[in-house]
């Protein structure tokens, strides 16, 4: 039968229906069928603009039903103060992998920051020891909230350090979280001190040179490296992906746009040398931590499945509950 019509969904709509913890599950949920190999290959287009830059990520995923998602996103760092406009923006559109109908377009800033921050929660889950009881954030923007707040659902986090080159963000996350997730949060100015005392560091800024250098890091340590989703940006030092264990979301994707596309550049390692997917430690297929010493990269450009996976959550949720307005384009 015909839908009604297309659903349309702000971003105050998908903040609404779409909780964290409901996000991690569809994410987690997303990475096993695509480490079973159950999943068509998701894509990716990227266009450089002169400020910034726009990118296409698609998936299909067969679910309740089959979802088709295409995500069309723009990233412009300096757009806040420029613009006063937000670094992402963008829709989603969700289609019947049957047939093709729109189904939903949505705001994608919340997608974005929900299921980016729900792949770091669960790749800690699978890869971090499981008494971490620090961590540092670097990048005092939404994804540095998020990332924090998935971190607390999966580990007993107690003690967190806060990093930004603007220090009002910064205490503006530790003012919030803080009493929201019931931690003691302290902003720092100097990172190697943080770093070294934290069990998991989450970097998640629009850097385009290393930060996190390979003496910084102890052992044990789990990294989500978030921030590089295109060949520029880059936070970590390649040396700190050599000898230690390296994890990616799509292999194909991070050797393009991740921090594994420089550190190959750098002659540091070889793809070879990564040790699987994370959808692969999420299935069984592979184990994740193996011994309590060993440093744990994720390398997370954004896998387009998240994608799918949270907008689908998201529009069966709006349906459920008759959220958002509909629209039939076809008249």
């Amino acid at each position: 039968m015909k839908p009604d019509g297309t659903l349309v969904l702000t971003g105050r709509d998908v903040a609404a229906l779409l909780t964290i913890e409901e996000c991690m599950a569809a994410v987690e949920h997303a990475f096993k069928i695509y480490g079973e190999g159950k999943t068509s290959p998701p894509g990716i287009l990227g266009v450089h603009a002169r400020e910034g830059g726009f990118h296409i990520k698609a998936g299909l995923l067969e679910l309740r039903r089959s979802y088709f998602a295409a995500k069309v996103n723009a990233n412009f760092p300096e757009n806040a103060k420029r613009f006063g406009q937000p670094t992402i923006q963008g829709v989603v559109v969700l289609c019947d992998g049957e047939n093709g109908y729109p189904l939903a377009l949505m705001d994608s800033i919340e997608i974005t920051i929900q299921r980016t921050g729900a792949a770091t929660g669960i790749a800690a889950k699978y890869l971090a020891r499981s008494n971490s009881k620090t961590a540092t954030i670097c990048g005092c923007g939404n994804q540095g909230r998020v990332s924090l707040r998935a971190l607390t659902k999966v580990l007993p986090i107690e003690k967190a350090w806060v990093w930004d080159r603007d220090q009002d963000q910064a205490q503006g996350l530790a003012n919030e979280l803080a009493i929201h997730l019931g931690i003691d949060i302290e902003v720092v100015s100097e990172l190697q001190t943080a770093v070294a005392q934290s069990d998991v560091v989450v970097t998640c800024t629009p850097s385009k040179q290393a930060f996190l250098k390979g003496d910084f890091v102890k052992r044990g340590t789990f990294i989500a490296a978030v921030g590089s989703d295109n060949p520029e940006k880059q936070e970590v030092e390649p040396v700190l992906l050599s000898g230690n264990k390296l994890v990616v979301d799509v292999l194909e994707q991070c050797a393009t746009i991740g921090e594994l596309h420089h550190a190959v550049d750098a002659g540091a390692i070889t793809c070879d040398d990564v040790y699987g997917e994370l959808g692969e430690v999420v299935a069984g297929v592979k184990a994740g931590r193996t011994t309590p010493d060993e440093i744990i990269i994720f390398d997370s450009t954004g896998m387009a499945l998240q994608d799918v996976v949270t907008a689908a959550a998201v529009y069966e949720k709006a349906v459920s509950e008759q959220a958002g307005t509909v629209i039939d384009f076809a008249h």
